[in-house]
């Protein structure tokens, strides 16, 4: 008796395990946890390949570090590969001991198409001003890439910089804190203030420019104007955003000075040190074809009126 019961529990449950429903549940289940094994495979294969883009860096070897991007790159700054390694390589020929350091944030997977975003820094130093004065270059950006996946190798197609302020200070500059207040992100034509904040003692004399810099190559320096800076050692500019299509910095030049009696109606002025502040702003060019439909506007302003009279 026992064993023919057993039969049968048997039997319903291999009659359970059967329909349907319950083997396309269970088909689901082992499709995600395939995907999500899938999807940890390609983390671990993207992880490897920034490790190297690290490592390359590192090493000044721009034909590896090459070889991790598209052919068809372009970064949000409009620059195609060959330009954008062009750039790569005069920043290590003016820096010859830059080092980086990333730092993934997040992995984000879809199919062959991936998004990383990382912290990134660059350290340098420089002694480009007559050799007299030691600088150091630091730089702190939020980037984004976007890979695709081509015959099981992934290679980056796309940098968009969200973020991005460098410094370069000389001198005493090192020791001074300084930077830009502006906005990350700008529509085209719209203005927009950059203020520069400079924390010294007041018995130092500040003098600084505040322009505006297009991110084109070649780059185009504007003219300076330098103005000393008052007693809250602060200098403000208001500007209209570029309508070129095209990204822009706000960039300072600060020279910190002091000042003593040297003779009858002679003054000797001290330079102490000079720096420089690069803030990046991402312009949002101008959609011509965005626009709102006035009669349906004028129609729902009617409605809300009348409803209102209504009440």
């Amino acid at each position: 008796m026992k064993r023919v019961l057993f039969t049968a529990l048997c039997l319903m449950l291999c009659f359970t395990l059967a329909t349907p429903a319950e083997a396309g549940f269970i088909a689901d289940k082992k499709a995600k946890i395939q995907q999500a094994k899938l999807e940890n495979s390609y983390k671990k294969e993207i992880q490897s390949l920034f490790a190297k883009q690290e490592q390359y860096s590192r090493k000044y070897d721009l034909a590896s570090l090459q070889n991790l991007y598209s052919q068809n790159f372009i970064d949000n700054d409009g620059y195609p590969k060959d330009v954008y390694f062009s750039l790569v390589g005069e920043t290590w020929e003016a820096y010859p001991d830059i080092t980086y350091t990333s730092k993934i944030k997040n992995i984000e997977i879809n199919g062959d198409y991936a998004t990383v975003d990382t912290d990134e820094t660059a350290v340098a130093t420089s002694d480009d001003i007559e050799k007299a004065l030691l600088g150091e270059l630091y730089s702190k950006s939020k980037c984004r890439y976007h890979l695709q996946r081509f015959s099981n190798k992934w290679e980056i197609i796309s940098e968009e910089v969200l973020e991005e302020v460098s410094t370069l200070k000389y001198g005493d500059a090192r020791y001074v804190d300084m930077h830009i207040e502006a906005p990350k992100i700008i529509g085209a034509g719209q203005t927009y203030t950059s203020t520069l904040k400079v924390d010294l003692p007041p018995e130092y004399v500040v003098i600084a420019s505040l322009n505006q810099e297009k991110i084109v190559n070649p780059a185009v320096k504007p003219e300076e104007t330098f103005k000393r800076m008052g007693d809250d050692q602060t200098l403000a500019r208001v500007f209209t955003a570029n309508t070129d299509n095209v990204n822009e910095y706000t960039v300072a030049s600060v020279g910190i000075t002091s000042a003593e009696p040297s003779g009858v109606d002679k003054i000797r002025v001290y330079m102490h040190g000079m720096a420089f502040v690069m803030f990046r702003i991402n312009v949002v060019p101008k959609n011509n074809y965005a626009k709102v439909d006035k009669k349906e506007k004028s129609e729902n302003k009617d409605k809300v009126e009348i409803k209102e009279e209504e009440e």
